[in-house]
């Protein structure tokens, strides 16, 4: 049966207690695959890889991000019938539901968020002064852009 590890820092790592806890198919109530039973210890070594990888990843331009999410939803696209087919199994769904649904839209989803890191947004409020001491005239910027 195949052991299904924790992807950690870019790589597949298996889970600090040792343990595997049973994969059940929903369709046929069979296990058909164990999963790294993640601890305290597994969260703690994914926390200091973010943080690791924060300062180097909140310094990426916009366009490299985006060019990362694209290739991520290329590749979604490129491996389609195998992602279905995982989900149908893990999640008890028609293949078909998983092919024309739940897989595009992950890839759609990946895209939509590689427009979306290239466009920042904010507000304006210009204050005529009309009520405050002295009349004094102010303007307020929102702007909004991701920390990370």
């Amino acid at each position: 049966m195949q052991h299904l590890d924790h992807f950690i820092n870019g790589r597949f790592v298996k889970p600090a207690s040792g343990t595997y806890v049973e994969n059940i198919e929903p369709a046929t109530g069979a296990a058909y695959s164990l999963l790294a039973d993640g601890s305290a210890a597994d969260i703690q070594l994914a926390v200091d890889a973010a943080k690791a990888a924060f300062p180097g990843w909140s310094q990426t331009s916009a366009v490299r991000r985006a060019e990362a999410l694209q290739r991520l939803a290329d590749l979604i696209d490129a491996n389609l019938d195998r992602l279905a087919a995982a989900e149908s199994k893990d999640s008890g769904k028609p293949f078909s539901v998983a092919r024309q649904v739940d897989i595009p839209r992950s890839a759609a989803n990946f895209r939509f968020f590689a427009g979306a890191v290239q466009h920042s947004t904010g507000e304006f409020h210009d204050f005529d002064g009309e009520g405050t001491p002295g009349g004094v005239r102010a303007t307020n910027y929102t702007l909004r852009s991701p920390r990370g």
